[in-house]
């Protein structure tokens, strides 16, 4: 943190009544290599990429945070923030978060522009503003946004697919032995024959204490996912994620949740208060793991965290812990904060600097000033692009 930073955090409620001017954003692109490539159901990836946002204000808070894993699009999403969202909010009061968020919306409206690339780009600045917001009050976000826990389970996204049914298991053992309460297991990009033999291996391995989750990435067809849930639903499957394709998911997601009696995630994938709200009207959840970081920041997150708590509705968060942590810990219905195995995310494990330790499975929400986080400045200078 820097002195700036610093100033602002130690002065507590000095700005409780007065502006917090935005003076102007910075960003920068770090890149990582990863040391081999994780498969999961229809997907692929070597690399870890992510934008850190700084809101800089005329009274010297800086707020900053990263958000994000895109490789090709992340030139496209910083070029949105600097040229579309930068000056409409130079000048703006950064207390007036709703007035800001409004304030960068039109910059979804370019029907010739892949959406999400707007709303990671309106997710960068929001979660850097409201890091400045935590930092004037000195106060950690998840206690502003109700502070309903200070710590939550912490689970791994793993079990992918260049790993034999040996060396499944003892990725779990790694992550039992890393204190952690659980792992999202990939599934979808195999039969679901073969993914229910590797459930079971990881099942086996982990131990019946040990939450374990199926995650299709949208890789079955509903017969395919029906018939998954068939062998190994036996297995206490806490959720199962994404498991059908795209082109009819919510219905699709409704039978499964309604004929297996297996609780089904989504809404990873939408970008809006308006998808996450059609996924409960149709009954096709029982969690929903909206992203801040893909979809216009902490401020939707939250809205999506209200509808849901009408609807019965438990919130998730896909990946992202240093922004997860606050939002999941702030609200009753929070479930697990998500991180991965450090060859598939160095960032959480190596680029945060004052990450708390994992204590018997619980995460500890940093509870410094806004996000509460230091970034390791050797590591940005190191991967940055």
């Amino acid at each position: 943190m820097s002195s700036e930073q610093g100033a602002g955090a130690a002065s507590g409620s000095r700005w409780s009544s007065a502006p917090l001017r935005i003076r102007a954003i910075e960003t920068i692109g770090l890149r990582l290599p990863l040391p081999r490539v994780f498969r999961g159901s229809k997907y692929q990836m070597d690399t870890r990429c992510t934008i850190i946002t700084r809101v800089i204000t005329e009274e010297g808070i800086v707020g900053e945070a990263y958000n994000g894993d895109e490789d090709a699009a992340q030139g496209t999403i910083r070029s949105i923030i600097h040229r579309e969202l930068e000056p409409t909010l130079v000048g703006r009061d950064a207390f007036n978060v709703e007035g800001c968020w409004e304030a960068m919306l039109p910059a979804t409206f370019d029907i010739l522009r892949e959406r999400k690339l707007s709303t990671q780009a309106i997710a960068c600045v929001d979660s850097a503003i409201w890091d400045a917001v935590g930092k004037a009050l000195g106060m950690p976000l998840y206690r502003l946004w109700g502070g309903y826990r200070a710590a939550l389970p912490l689970i791994a996204i793993g079990g992918y697919y260049f790993r034999s049914h040996q060396e499944l298991g003892e990725e779990m053992e790694f992550y039992r032995a890393q204190g952690l309460a659980g792992c999202k297991f990939k599934v979808g990009g195999a039969t679901p024959e073969e993914d229910a033999a590797r459930f079971r291996a990881a099942r086996e391995a982990a131990g019946p204490d040990f939450v374990l989750m199926a995650d299709a990435n949208q890789g079955y067809t509903l017969q395919e996912a029906l018939q998954f849930c068939r062998l190994a639903g036996e297995l206490d499957i806490r959720w199962f994620e994404e498991p059908c394709r795209w082109t009819n998911d919510r219905r699709a997601m409704r039978d499964v949740r309604l004929i297996t009696g297996i609780p089904v995630a989504a809404g990873q994938s939408e970008v809006s208060l308006a998808g996450a709200r059609d996924l409960m009207m149709e009954g096709a959840i029982d969690v929903c793991n909206f992203d801040a970081s893909w979809a216009m920041g902490p401020t939707e997150w939250r809205r999506v965290a209200a509808l849901a708590g009408a609807f019965g509705v438990q919130m998730g968060h896909h990946e992202e812990p240093q922004i997860s942590a606050h939002l999941l810990a702030a609200v009753p219905r929070g479930t697990y904060v998500e991180c991965f195995h450090p060859d598939r995310d160095p960032l959480f494990w190596m680029l945060i600097a004052n990450r708390p330790p994992i204590r018997d499975g619980l995460y500890p929400v940093p509870d410094g000033p806004g996000f509460g986080i230091e970034l390791d400045q050797a590591y940005i200078a190191r991967y940055r692009v």
